[in-house]
């Protein structure tokens, strides 16, 4: 794998996360890197007996849901589609929306002790009103033709405000506790650590290890809604168990003969014969794959394409009516508007295909998905 044409400020982030005097071995740098706040998104770094909530990021578990199903794309029409979609935006709560009501407790993770988390506890009632909704930014719901002509389901979503709340919580705690030890790690380069000798540590782990749960059971409960749509516009659908990836987590693993913790921020696991999801931007393919079990990556992929435009430069530099000419000669039901839309149009992200090309050591490609319809938070 070969990685050519990184931000000047990313490979800075890198080289801070290998300057860490607890990494373990190397620093792993996926295809679709780009700087982030502390670590490069799209980076993978493995620690000795330390956690760093800023290497997991603010959304928490934030991942990827994709389901087939038996409907031959070839038999829908474009009206089909537009009242599929219409019905999913009537049903699941975009953007900064919330539910109404809240949503039956039994939906959220179990086997949790509630009161041994301080975020958890907070803000578990406010979580029963985001459970099922999208959130904002790139996150999206699209529906997608398979290269075998077969409807397929996707949903990008996290942890909501429940990530972004624990995420700061024991960041702050971290860098007070660095303060205290005269950590030699610079504060200026964000990475502030929790060692596994502190119950802050233990804590903020079962508290991320909640909201990545979380974060499946809200778009588990995306999904299943939008199956419900699907089967009332359709008849006779059966739909495929459904696939589920998180690429924002930290997770106790060994790696050459030794147990450590790896943090994949905007990285997706990919162990041997292990299905994932990496998916395109709109208007672009996405992919079903199949881990290689590499373990120079620490058997690690992309999370999908990478930014190599940041939001506000492309309202600034982008071209409204191209971005929108370009999806409507492709036939895709998209959701770009307005010249705040251009956050998310197919020019913010690098070639999902070059991507692709750069990991075929790391995955196999087993299905690829071209977008029909697309809904951004």
């Amino acid at each position: 794998m070969c990685l050519d044409n990184i931000e000047e400020d990313a490979l800075k982030q890198a080289k801070n996360l290998a300057n860490l005097p607890f990494a373990f071995s190397h620093i792993c740098l996926m295809p679709d890197t780009h700087v982030g706040y502390g670590m490069p998104i799209g980076g993978v770094l493995a620690t000795n007996n330390v956690i760093i909530p800023n290497a997991v990021g603010v959304d928490i578990g934030c991942g990827m849901c994709a389901v087939e199903t038996n409907v031959r794309v070839d038999d829908l029409s474009r009206e089909t589609l537009t009242k599929i979609m219409d019905g999913i935006r009537e049903l699941v709560p975009l953007g900064f929306k919330h539910q109404k009501e809240r949503q039956d407790e039994s939906l959220m993770p179990q086997g949790f002790q509630i009161d041994e988390m301080a975020v958890v506890k907070r803000q578990y009632l406010a979580a029963l009103k985001q459970l099922g909704t999208l959130g904002g930014g790139n996150h999206f719901i699209e529906l997608q033709r398979s290269d075998d002509g077969f409807l397929w389901i996707m949903v990008h979503s996290g942890s909501r405000n429940f990530g972004l709340q624990v995420a700061e919580y024991y960041n702050n705690k971290a860098k007070k506790l660095n303060q205290t030890y005269n950590s030699s790690v610079d504060p200026k380069a964000d990475l502030a650590f929790l060692p596994f000798e502190t119950d802050d540590a233990h804590i903020y782990y079962k508290e991320m290890q909640y909201c990545t749960q979380f974060a499946f059971a809200n778009r588990k409960l995306m999904m299943e809604r939008i199956q419900h749509v699907v089967s009332s516009v359709l008849s006779a659908v059966i739909f495929e168990p459904i696939i589920n990836i998180a690429h924002n987590y930290a997770a106790w693993e060994e790696h050459f003969d030794t147990k450590i913790i790896v943090h994949r921020k905007g990285a997706t696991s990919a162990k041997l014969s292990e299905i994932g999801i990496i998916p395109g931007s709109q208007g672009t393919k996405s992919y079903i794959v199949e881990g290689l079990g590499n373990p120079e990556s620490f058997m690690s992929c992309s999370h999908g394409a990478g930014r190599v435009m940041g939001r506000k430069a492309a309202i600034r530099n982008l071209d409204l009516d191209e971005e929108k000419r370009k999806l409507d000669e492709l036939g895709i039901i998209h959701s770009i508007r307005n010249k705040s839309d251009l956050e998310e149009a197919s020019s913010c992200y690098k070639d999902i295909s070059q991507v692709m090309a750069l990991q075929s050591d790391l995955v196999k490609i087993k299905t690829e998905l071209s977008p029909l319809a697309v809904i951004k938070g």
